[in-house]
């Protein structure tokens, strides 16, 4: 079991969130898949319904006004890293060519929370945590495991976020063929990586999920409403990208036996 009971350090995933219209669906949706539990915010809270398992937050889910659709494309889940000054790590972002889209605000009791973009296109949010710590679970079947940026243009993204977050840069020796660098925060933590990938793909940030088993899950999307990519097994894991049904993307991986 891998708890979280305090503030991870700065520069790690902390906590994920979905927009989604229809948070009762989605609830039906995440509970077949990783039998999540759910408990929804008041409306002065926006709606705003936490996943929970067994008991603990690992998730959010974000109503929105219309499907991700009528946006102009699928969408992601949104993660958000960790910062313990959220007001200075966004000035790191606008010194190293990043974008602010929502300022530093605080966020009730729970945390201080910014939004950003950064040079290459891809969203994520900064998390102070207060009350909310973040994902109170990860690491194991149900959970997020890990985010990964991928990238058309990696050299921007490689020079921003060590910038910001003091990250250092490594390479992957298992991956000779592949333009990857792991993130590695000031005390040598792997905390995710940048992929670069063909023109004309977006830059975003990917959620994976760990399972207990790929194959299982994927049945387990199906069954409920949504789309899966086949299987297929990597160094790390056994994977497979899964669609909901409302068309936002990522991933479920389980470790190899």
């Amino acid at each position: 079991m891998s708890y979280v009971t305090s503030n991870q350090p700065t520069g790690t995933p902390t906590w994920i969130e979905l927009g989604v219209h229809d948070t009762r669906r989605a609830a039906e949706f995440y509970g077949a898949l990783f039998g999540w539990e759910f408990e929804a915010g008041v409306a002065e809270a926006g709606r705003y319904t936490l996943c929970l398992l067994r008991g603990r937050p690992v998730a959010g889910l974000r109503p929105t006004p219309e499907p991700a659709a009528e946006k102009g494309g699928s969408g992601r889940w949104r993660v958000y890293i960790a910062t313990d000054d959220c007001d200075d790590t966004a000035k790191r972002v606008v010194a190293a060519g990043g974008t602010l889209v929502e300022s530093p605000q605080d966020v009730g009791g729970q945390g201080r929370a910014a939004l950003v973009v950064d040079p290459v296109g891809a969203e994520f949010g900064l998390w102070q945590g207060r009350e909310r710590l973040g994902c109170e679970i990860v690491n194991e079947p149900g959970s997020l495991v890990r985010n990964d940026l991928t990238t058309p243009d990696p050299g921007p993204a490689r020079a921003f976020y060590p910038a910001v977050f003091d990250y250092t840069l490594d390479g992957n020796d298992d991956l000779p063929d592949a333009d990857f660098s792991f993130l590695r925060r000031p005390d040598g933590h792997e905390i995710g990586g940048i992929m670069g990938v063909e023109r004309g793909e977006p830059s975003v940030w990917k959620t994976l999920f760990e399972v207990a088993d790929t194959d299982a899950a994927v049945a387990r999307a199906v069954a409920a409403g949504g789309t899966a990519g086949a299987p297929s097994d990597t160094i790390y894991a056994r994977m497979a990208e899964i669609t909901d049904p409302f068309g936002n993307s990522f991933e479920v991986g389980a470790r190899p036996r």
